[in-house]
């Protein structure tokens, strides 16, 4: 049972509902059922992409729409910019609620516009995608990028609800399912010895289609988060662990475009994994069990571009601040530890 957040699992309909800070709740269950519950009673504004409207368009057709682009090239100001637009043409007001449905970029996206529009109206999610579901969309962080450099602007923001229903995941391509699993993998590592021990177990290439096991599985990746953003909303200590890999995976997403998020997370985290053993924070035997799963879930491990060329990229990462950047070590399965240290000396760790 969570110390930090109520959690409830329903056995008559197989959800798993978790409410942090008192007032985000994310179910892990199915969309169609749980709109109708978690709706309010206000004229609602659908966010989303054209991708997702193709495949879910009925769900919501009742409701204004607003089309935003696909891919990480949507996920800037000007988009924004055209949602505010559209918001005045739509006469949107306070006593609205957008509903943005997509993956991590639309729920950023449609969360940072909602938050930031009038001052902010409420807003909640139907995550589609594996990395929105155990990532992006839970805890309340929206915003977006500024040249290239990841979330440089944007909120902390509570969704009123977030729905995970793990069926809409079979549309997904294989990379993007994939890409989910690198966050999953990284939460195990940070605070969850059990999930890391049954994704060591678990056959991949069935997952995307098991229901049930995916859905515990989402459940308790998002238990993680929401555990630490219980504690630390506005990432001032313990939130700064869920950043676990993501140093170097923004400097890959920075430097190169032949990486995806998670595809960029797992090298990060391979890579970050084995400093902590050299430095002796972690066991070599940990160590080989990280790298062994993350390839085992398919992922290439040797960064696209010169490590050279990353760390030059380090210094403007959101993490650093002036020439000291706090750095996340694992320090065992399920445990790992935040270090604030010099610049040079979080690069010399790779050189």
């Amino acid at each position: 049972m969570c110390y930090f957040c109520s959690i409830i699992q329903s056995k008559a309909d197989m959800n798993f509902t978790i409410d942090i800070k008192n007032c985000s709740r994310v179910v892990v269950g199915s969309a169609e059922a749980l709109l109708p519950q978690l709706l309010p009673s206000k004229r609602v504004i659908v966010v989303s992409d054209t991708n997702i409207d193709r495949h879910y368009h009925s769900l919501l057709e009742q409701y204004d729409h607003i089309l935003i682009g696909l891919g990480e090239t949507s996920k800037t100001l000007h988009t924004v910019d055209n949602i505010y637009r559209r918001f005045i043409e739509l006469g949107v007001d306070r006593s609205c609620f957008v509903l943005g449905i997509g993956g991590g970029i639309v729920t950023d996206v449609a969360g940072f516009a909602a938050a930031t529009y009038m001052r902010g109206l409420e807003f909640g999610f139907i995550s589609t995608s594996l990395l929105g579901q155990v990532d992006a969309s839970v805890g309340g962080k929206n915003g977006v990028n500024v040249d290239g450099y990841k979330n440089m602007v944007g909120t902390f923001c509570q969704p009123k609800f977030v729905v995970c229903d793990v069926d809409m995941l079979r549309t997904l391509s294989r990379r993007e399912f994939r890409t989910g699993l690198a966050e999953m993998i990284k939460s195990a590592v940070i605070a969850d010895a059990e999930l890391f021990k049954m994704l060591e177990e678990c056959d991949f290439s069935l997952l995307q289609r098991n229901t049930a096991q995916l859905s515990e599985l989402v459940f308790r990746a998002i238990k993680v988060k929401a555990d630490i953003v219980e504690r630390d909303e506005r990432e001032t200590g313990d939130r700064r662990k869920l950043n676990l890999g993501h140093t170097l995976a923004h400097a890959i997403e920075k430097s190169s475009s032949k990486m995806n998020h998670g595809e960029a997370v797992a090298v990060g985290l391979a890579h970050i994994a084995d400093a902590a053993q050299r430095g002796g924070l972690l066991s070599a035997e940990d160590k080989q069990r990280i790298v062994a799963l993350l390839e085992k879930a398919g992922f290439a491990l040797t960064p696209p571009v010169e490590m050279r060329r990353l760390l030059k990229e380090v210094k403007k990462d959101k993490k650093s601040e002036g020439e000291q950047i706090y750095v996340v070590f694992p320090r065992a399965i399920g445990e790992c530890v935040v270090e604030k240290m010099p610049l040079e000396e979080f690069k010399a760790l790779f050189k």
